[in-house]
């Protein structure tokens, strides 16, 4: 009787050993498919994130052909313009006589000055050409404009006042001071005709200036970039070869594709075969540890 509970005792032994290894075995192996299962995710993740970047990155980027330019009310040349006009108004307003002529000549040429360079800058988008055109009507305009002047001065047995005149060089600086543009409406009530004339003088001779220089950079811009035609052109070629590239990309890119899934359903494969495999040897020794059950309970009812 010692010696049949001795038996049973090693035999529960053993069989719980085996139990434990067993299911040391299947916590380890199930820990490594946890680990193996994590890196696999972490790496689909970065790939889906390599991927994602690239997608961005090599999107083809919509080009401009529209330039932008600054509102015409900041440009220099259209603010002494404007003061031109509102001088001009009021000139032939208070020292012209009614029904004169040069009046509606002296007005509509200063406004022309100031309307030009405005519509000038508002064409700019989509006409260098129309740009140029307007803004050297505007520079004729004012040039048509310091004639009247002259010859307003003239006629009169007025003086103008040249570079020798000794209040020449004092006007010329008031007229380009930041003071002379919220001070002169109230100023020009204050002077004579020939004042105003030879204020305006001044001032006509700086816009026709600022005008040149306008000029000038309008050339520079069109050799350098040309018009709106080649510069639609140029846009459109531009993203058609950048949408070309990017399709070259994407076909150089499907053989390695090709070969991540190939890799991939591979290892889903293994993955199977092992799962398989441990799903067998773990039905097996449960086969075994019931059938050891089994035999210890007839046992144990035999000896009873």
């Amino acid at each position: 009787m010692d010696q049949n509970n001795q038996n049973n005792q090693s035999s529960q032994s053993n069989q719980n050993n085996q139990s434990s290894q067993s299911n040391q075995n299947n916590q380890s192996s199930q820990s490594n498919r946890n680990n193996q299962s994590s890196q696999n995710n972490q790496n689909n993740q970065i790939f889906q994130s390599n991927q994602n970047n690239q997608s961005i990155q090599n999107t083809p980027k919509i080009p401009t052909f529209l330039p932008q330019h600054g509102h015409y009310r900041h440009l220099r040349a259209y603010q002494v313009s404007e003061i031109i006009y509102d001088i001009t108004y009021y000139f032939t307003q208070h020292y012209l006589g009614r029904g004169d002529r040069t009046i509606d000549q002296m007005v509509q040429a200063a406004r022309s000055g100031k309307q030009n360079i405005a519509e000038g800058n508002q064409a700019a988008a989509t006409s260098s050409e129309t740009e140029i055109k307007l803004t050297n009507v505007a520079k004729a305009s004012l040039e048509e404009l310091l004639d009247d002047y002259e010859d307003y001065l003239r006629v009169r047995n007025l003086q103008q006042w040249g570079n020798l005149h000794p209040r020449y060089e004092k006007m010329r600086l008031y007229a380009r001071s930041e003071d002379f543009q919220r001070t002169y409406a109230a100023k020009i009530q204050q002077m004579t005709d020939e004042e105003i004339a030879n204020l305006c003088i001044t001032l006509v001779h700086q816009a026709i200036t600022l005008l040149h220089k306008l000029l000038l950079s309008m050339q520079q811009r069109f050799v350098a970039e040309g018009g709106i035609k080649e510069r639609m052109h140029q846009a459109r070629t531009g993203y058609r070869q950048q949408q070309d590239k990017r399709l070259a990309e994407l076909e150089q890119a499907v053989p390695a594709l090709q070969q991540q899934l190939v890799k991939t359903q591979e290892e889903a494969a293994h993955w199977k075969a092992a799962y398989e495999d441990l799903k067998q040897r773990a039905l097996k020794a449960y086969t075994q540890q019931q059938q050891e059950i089994e035999s210890l309970k007839k046992s144990k009812e035999e000896e009873a």
